[in-house]
């Protein structure tokens, strides 16, 4: 464990925060506390100007069991949600920084959305998003509903939801899920090493087709037309562009600096 945090770890490399679930015992389910400092975690990650990319894992045999469920269920279930898990869902989400996921075992419940908030994903080829909320009589939360609807469509998310499915890595990556599948075991190195790679990317243009992407979503062709041209114009103004474009004519590899 490191630093203020007790159930989780968080590390830097370079420009990539590592950020990993730590209640291997339970299989990183989510009590008070990790909920807590998860939230911290990324308000951490986004506030640090010298962090690009976050890398989000699990120790030891699954990424994340859903809500410890030892905890007892909420006297308000929608404040939990409201106040405990969609902060740093959403912390996630609309983060300027990019971050992956990176799954072994299950990503069950909750665990699941807090997966499928994340940029990208990386599974491991026998591990599983599992729809749990069937089995104990509920529906999905944390919008993992829709982060379904999204990627398999009304009728597909449907189906995964009431029959409580466990969608392996591969099928995970056909219906656009998962954007790599990798051995049992390699799923933290190769998200660490994918995280490396992107870093080197421009960090503004990173951050506007993240904002670009969530923001065309229902949107019509002109309506995203126009938010790809307002988010262009800041870019084209950027130290980065220049040199992005300096280093085009010189044939060389460009260093951004988010500038």
């Amino acid at each position: 464990m490191s630093g203020d945090f007790e159930f989780l770890d968080y590390s830097v490399s370079g420009a990539v925060a590592r950020i990993t679930l730590d209640r291997p015992k339970v299989l990183n389910a989510f009590n008070a506390g990790l909920r807590r400092e998860l939230l911290a975690a990324a308000r951490r990650a986004g506030d640090d100007r010298d962090i690009r990319i976050v890398v989000l894992a699990g120790n030891g045999a699954s990424f994340c069991a859903g809500a410890d469920l030892a905890e007892g269920i909420a006297a308000s279930v929608t404040e939990q949600i409201e106040n405990e898990y969609k902060p740093f869902l959403m912390e996630i989400a609309e983060s300027s920084k990019l971050w992956i996921a990176a799954v072994q075992g299950s990503a069950a419940g909750i665990g699941g959305a807090l997966a499928m908030a994340c940029d990208f994903l990386v599974m491991e080829e026998d591990a599983q998003i599992y729809m749990a909320f069937a089995a104990i009589g509920l529906i999905p939360d944390g919008g993992a509903g829709w982060q379904l609807q999204n990627a398999l469509g009304p009728r597909h998310a449907l189906q995964a939801i009431v029959e409580g499915r466990k969608i392996k890595g591969p099928e995970c990556l056909t219906l656009g899920l998962a954007n790599k599948v990798v051995a049992k075991g390699e799923a933290a190195n190769a998200a660490m090493q994918w995280a490396v790679e992107l870093a080197r990317g421009a960090p503004l243009a990173q951050a506007a087709a993240k904002r670009a992407q969530r923001e065309m979503r229902g949107k019509s062709l002109g309506e995203a037309i126009s938010i790809e041209a307002h988010l262009q114009q800041a870019l084209t103004e950027s130290e980065d562009f220049r040199n992005g474009v300096a280093a085009f004519f010189a044939k060389q590899k460009p260093e951004f600096s988010g500038r």
